[in-house]
């Protein structure tokens, strides 16, 4: 490698971010959020250090809980109640940031023949992940940098607060830099950021067997590695450099691997097709199908585990809400009420907030597969957009009701066995799958966007996120009922323990086929928009 190699990096550095700035803007707002809001809503939930105690008694004791958030440190400290709480999704959320922005920026723009015509001129081989990984990296630099300003300034110790956003920061980093190694790798960007995400994924579930048993496994994570910093316990830095080594090499390996293969071919070779399609395959329904199945398979396992980890913590949890009425106000119930059945209102609502940003995401493929030029061979032939647009739709709204299934069904398993009850499985269930026409609303809301105003089809994460946070932080901040009632989450109703309405379900179903055939009969009524 030489200087030639890395020719042009620092203008294709200012074109990603002049085309990522929206989307990093996004992230970085609902990562920096995430503690602000928590530390703001847990300093009422336990005010004393009375309180604090008690939930390092119950909630570090919890294999479930442990599993789910980190090993729990400094409990008995307001900070080390805010990392064990979401220190676990803030790792999610930010390595899923870098998986998308080093995919998108690598391979993709490869398979869309971009980087071929940016290699035209004087740009050196490397400068394109050069600078997807210089950009990701100031971003995660940015994020952990004022998570940690946002924490002390809410009065956390300053230390403690900085070793939280410098493990975020590294946890963005590394799987940034794994992303790029496996965009050498695999031969089109989709299989790359299954490839890095599949890699996260069995990360956490490294670190959290580690955490659960002897702690052995939590060492061959980088995300075990991150967290064994301890912040707002006995602090440590050296594992960082763990984590910094492990970027090191991925990065300088993706260099290496990108200056011995084809452009726009990987690593991995090709596998030989079929001389004839499948059937199946020559429907779009089939089609779109084919291309999602991978990304099914992999909420599916996801939404299991996570329904099972959170049934199996119910009892617990239960035990925790009875100790803590402030907790149990936040979570909209009250102490007339069956404890766990608030606390699985609250998983099923968590759930259907995971699934609905799947359907979001779906959908929105459409809208990928339109700019990428795709979707115009398919069109030239006998295809009619409505019968395009209705597959793309179909296979993500179908999927969306086994997602729910899936995680509600893992969710009542988990609490079945722990009680010996196996009849808490169909009441566990129920309690998922009235959320369904809910989901379906933002599956209308995107498909709507994306036929009407396709470039405004990103809106619909905007939509998701403003219902989530008046579902989940509107009783803990008591906003305003009609703030609240704009969530079409809290019109579902209110299972286990609750009675079943169906206007409400009912009137969300028909708004979402409505706004889905608004969709359809938008894009049958605008041109393509290719980039």
């Amino acid at each position: 490698m030489t200087t030639r190699t890395f020719a042009a990096t620092s203008v294709l550095t200012l074109l990603t971010l002049r085309r990522d700035r929206l989307r990093l803007a996004i992230w970085f707002a609902a990562l920096v959020a995430l503690p602000l809001v928590t530390v703001a809503s847990f300093e009422s939930l336990y005010p004393t250090q009375a309180s604090l105690e008690d939930y390092a008694r119950t909630a570090g004791a919890s294999p479930a809980a442990i599993a789910l958030g980190g090993p729990g440190h400094g409990l008995h400290t307001l900070g080390g109640v805010v990392v064990f709480e979401i220190g676990g999704f803030a790792a999610i959320g930010i390595a899923l940031c870098n998986v998308f922005l080093v995919g998108r920026n690598t391979r993709a723009e490869e398979e869309l023949g971009r980087v071929e015509l940016l290699r035209s001129a004087v740009v050196g081989r490397h400068a394109p992940v050069t600078a997807t990984l210089l950009v990701a990296a100031a971003f995660d630099v940015a994020v952990g940098g004022s998570i940690a300003v946002a924490l002390g300034a809410q009065g956390l110790p300053w230390t403690g607060s900085t070793t939280f956003g410098a493990a975020l920061a590294a946890i963005g980093i590394v799987f940034a830099a794994i992303t790029a190694f496996a965009a050498q790798v695999a031969d089109h960007a989709r299989g790359a950021q299954a490839l890095a995400g599949g890699v996260f994924g069995a990360a956490y579930l490294a670190r959290a067997a580690g955490d659960i048993g002897d702690g052995t496994l939590s060492w061959f994570s980088p995300v075990g590695w991150a967290q064994a910093t301890r912040p707002f316990g006995e602090q440590r830095w050296w594992p960082l450099l763990l984590v910094g080594a492990l970027a090191a090499a991925c990065a300088v390996g993706a260099l290496i691997l990108e200056s011995h293969r084809d452009l726009g071919e990987g690593m991995l070779a090709h596998r030989r097709g079929p001389a004839r399609a499948a059937t199946g395959l020559t429907t779009p329904t089939g089609l779109a199908w084919r291309l999602q199945r991978s990304g099914i398979t992999g909420w599916a396992v996801g939404v299991l585990t996570a329904g099972a980890a959170m049934g199996a913590a119910a009892e617990q949890t239960g035990g925790l809400l009875a100790d803590n009425p402030d907790l149990l106000a936040a979570l909209g119930g009250s102490a007339a009420e069956d404890l766990t059945d608030v606390f699985f209102r609250m998983t099923a609502l968590l759930l259907a907030l995971a699934i609905s940003g799947y359907l979001v995401a779906a959908v929105l493929r459409a809208r990928t597969e339109e700019q990428a030029g795709r979707v115009e061979p398919l069109l030239a032939g006998a295809m009619s957009r409505r019968r395009w647009t209705a597959a793309q739709l179909t296979v993500p709204g179908a999927a969306s009701v086994a997602l729910l299934a899936i995680g509600s069904a893992g969710a009542g398993a988990g609490y079945a066995v722990a009680a010996g009850d196996i009849a808490q499985l169909p009441r566990i269930l129920g309690a998922g799958m009235v959320y369904l026409p809910a989901v379906w609303v933002f599956g209308g809301l995107t498909t709507a966007l994306f036929g009407a105003a396709p470039r405004s089809a990103p809106v619909a994460w905007g939509a998701l996120a403003a219902a989530a946070t008046a579902s989940l932080l509107g009783p803990a901040f008591r906003l305003p009922g009609w703030v609240v009632d704009i969530s079409p989450f809290e019109h579902a109703p209110e299972l286990p323990g609750g009675e079943v309405t169906l206007l409400a379900p009912v009137v969300m179903l028909l708004l979402a086929l409505t706004l889905a055939a608004a969709g359809t009969a938008g894009f049958a009524g605008r041109d393509l928009a290719t980039s």
